[in-house]
């Protein structure tokens, strides 16, 4: 287990090998509506807490409902969302919220530092993760802590993430877990 991994689980091979690491967390994405309770009681079963992404979850609308329905059925340790209405309801629900941003230039970026700063979530993800500006940019004007993702494939680079304010490094490559 290499510290600062958050493993993002994309498909069932994804959640094969992350049950046979030491990791207790997860993101899950891209998943269907009718597979949720099987993967949850599977991540259950093994200890493992789950950050499950709202707006990846196929079959289902992407709403603060959706939100509602998955929290109080499933119990998620957190909800990813790129949407602040569902931050917000996942945030009067007493869940941990990760709001995801995507940094393409200077304007997308002062864009989600207003935003962070409206829906105050307990992290923001930016994506790509080797956006090291838009991190520190990030940490310096907002009370967030930023969890970096997309694009990140070495442990230089995941290094070089934190070393800029990163707590956290989601990530699909198994090699990196």
């Amino acid at each position: 287990m290499k510290p600062h991994i958050l493993p993002a689980i994309r498909s069932m091979k994804d959640l094969e090998k992350m049950t046979q690491t030491d990791y207790k967390e997860c993101v899950l994405l891209d998943t269907h509506i009718g597979h949720i309770k099987s993967i949850m009681d599977l991540l259950k079963k093994n200890q493992i807490e789950t950050y499950m992404h709202i707006d990846l979850i196929k079959g289902m609308s992407h709403d603060e409902f959706a939100c509602e329905y998955i929290i109080q059925n499933y119990h998620p340790k957190g909800i990813v969302s790129t949407k602040t209405k569902v931050i917000n309801k996942a945030k009067a629900l007493n869940t941990t919220t990760v709001f995801r941003v995507f940094i393409l230039d200077s304007h997308a970026l002062a864009r989600s530092i207003e935003l962070i700063k409206r829906v105050e979530p307990d992290y923001v993800e930016v994506l790509p993760g080797i956006a090291t500006k838009a991190i520190q940019i990030i940490n310096e004007q907002t009370n967030t802590s930023v969890i970096a993702g997309g694009l990140i494939n070495t442990v230089n680079e995941v290094d070089i993430a934190v070393e800029n304010g990163a707590k956290y490094i989601t990530t699909s490559d198994r090699q990196l877990w």
